[in-house]
């Protein structure tokens, strides 16, 4: 199920992504910090999972209260957990298929598959088999190191989801222009692209310098150098024989009109990320001058062209010869909604990408946790003492996960769960929850499958943080931090200082 946050501004934001929700929270509670950041760091380490870290982590705690108000001692807790998730880690090594990497079709499949799966749970489910199909064209147009920051999300308001799509290049937003922009060409085959971070435009005296003249021939002459200076800026652009100019900073409108008339294409006030993208892209260098502009400074691709994307204009970087690049344009109705698509997408992303560095994956669906808390439940029966509560303990609080997928489905969790104890029992270990016939499954046959990375890092992360949290025995908190503001009310801003004494 989603969740609608609304923080002080009034901004709403809707999600069900694990990470984005603990960000937007404004948690207070110092040991519920500890479950926020386990949260961002799977985020960050694997980028899917978050909510799923987060509900282990408290389902184990939840396990461990009772063993911890009968007296039990917190040490004994903590080996017992840490035992229990060396071996749960140990079992998905064993257990998890690898993945064939010689045979391309067939590593795509997987890799289509991944992305499917965690796009189910999300907002864009109904579209999974069109997204999964753009997020892994998207990370295999990558080269090896995959880096993240060259595929590029851009969202555009109006149609249909369908209507997104995959540029294998650089795109983006038409900037603010002058008039004379018009003139300009919108396309060219094979143009050389000048990176520039100048100024191209006529600045006011009065804000820069203070000049004292006596006569108008000398406020002429200062004048007169100014429009010289810009003007020998723009010949040594025009004669470096670029034909696409993008500047971070604005280009003016003499500037666009001395374009325009040579038949250059200019854009001004370009993003930063963007600009950077586009250099990784089609070689070249930014400039912060303009006099050494030779070829080995300006960039290259095949096409360059200006297209019309719903109501905005978008410009399209096409076969760039450097970096692998590519930019999702993403379309959809309410704003929100798009933000939940690109936090989607970056998940499933993030997803590929591991698949293609960790080359082993599991049954999704809860069909691993069901089988590591069989496998931990009968190992507990093996050994003695009060490590067999607490491994049982760690064995039941796995099974939230498939519980927690009944209950988003609408299903009988304890019926469904009962039918999942009992196939395991018997060996089907890939059998996980079926939402779309509300019953179990062969989750490795239907093709729910996820990087066993996932798995292992939310459970390290999970035990970790549980383990941190029964670890403390004792709170101690500063008096006055519990106060609101200094004491006396001074200090408190907005004017709500002490009053002077006249």
């Amino acid at each position: 199920m989603d969740k609608l946050m609304v923080d002080n501004r009034g901004k709403a934001t809707i999600s069900n992504d694990g990470a984005t929700i603990l960000k937007l929270l404004d948690v207070v509670h110092p040991a519920a910090k500890t479950l926020v950041d386990i949260a961002r760091s799977q985020d960050a380490e694997v980028g899917d999972g978050t909510t799923s870290v987060t509900l282990l982590a408290a389902e184990f705690l939840r396990q461990l209260k009772p063993y911890v108000e009968e007296g039990l001692h917190p040490q004994t807790i903590i080996r017992a957990f840490r035992t229990a998730t060396v071996l749960a880690v140990k079992k998905i090594n064993e257990i998890s298929i690898p993945v064939k990497k010689g045979d391309k079709q067939e590593m795509r499949e997987l890799l289509v598959k991944c992305a499917s799966t965690a796009l189910n749970s999300k907002l864009i489910a109904g579209q999974k088999g069109f997204f999964s199909q753009m997020v892994v064209d998207a990370v295999m147009s990558l080269d090896e190191l995959l880096p993240l920051k060259m595929i590029g999300i851009k969202k555009v308001q109006g149609g249909a989801l369908e209507e997104s799509q995959l540029v294998d290049g650089v795109a983006f937003k038409k900037t603010f222009s002058y008039a004379g922009f018009e003139m300009q060409p919108k396309r060219y085959d094979n143009p050389k692209i000048a990176l520039l971070n100048v100024e191209l435009e006529l600045k006011a005296e009065k804000e820069n310098a203070e000049v004292r003249v006596s006569s108008v021939q000398d406020y002429q002459a200062i004048v007169d150098a100014e429009w010289t200076i810009l003007y020998d800026k723009l010949e040594k652009i025009y004669k470096s024989g670029a034909k696409v100019v993008l500047s971070k900073l604005p280009i003016g409108d003499v500037a666009t009109q001395y374009f325009a008339d040579r038949d250059l294409f200019c854009a001004g006030r370009v993003q930063e990320e963007d600009l950077k993208r586009t250099m990784m892209a089609c070689g070249g260098s930014i400039q912060t001058a303009v006099g050494a502009m030779t070829d080995s400074v300006l960039g290259q691709c095949e096409l360059f062209e200006e297209v019309q994307v719903g109501g905005e204009r978008y410009n399209f970087f096409k076969g760039c010869p450097k970096a692998k690049t590519c930019t999702m344009l993403l379309r959809g109705g309410a704003e929100q909604f798009m933000e939940e698509t690109e936090r989607s997408l970056h998940d499933a992303i993030m997803i590929v990408r591991r698949a293609i560095k960790n080359d082993s994956v599991v049954a999704g669906g809860g069909a691993i946790e069901m089988e590591l808390s069989k496998y931990l439940r009968d190992y507990s029966r093996t050994i003695p003492g009060k490590q067999q509560l607490l491994i049982g303990a760690y064995a039941k609080a796995l099974e939230i996960i498939p519980r927690q997928l009944c209950d988003n489905a609408g299903f009988d969790a304890t019926n469904i769960l009962n039918k999942l104890r009992a196939k395991h029992a018997q060996g089907g270990m890939w059998y996980g929850v079926d939402i779309n016939n509300e019953d179990i499954a062969d989750n490795y046959v239907a093709c729910v499958w996820e990087p066993s990375i996932v798995r292992i890092n939310a459970l390290t992360a999970a035990s970790e943080a549980a383990c941190l949290i029964l670890s403390v025995d004792e709170t101690i908190k500063n008096p006055r931090s519990s106060m609101d503001g200094p004491p006396g009310g001074a200090g408190r801003g907005r004017g709500r200082g002490r009053p002077h004494a006249h």
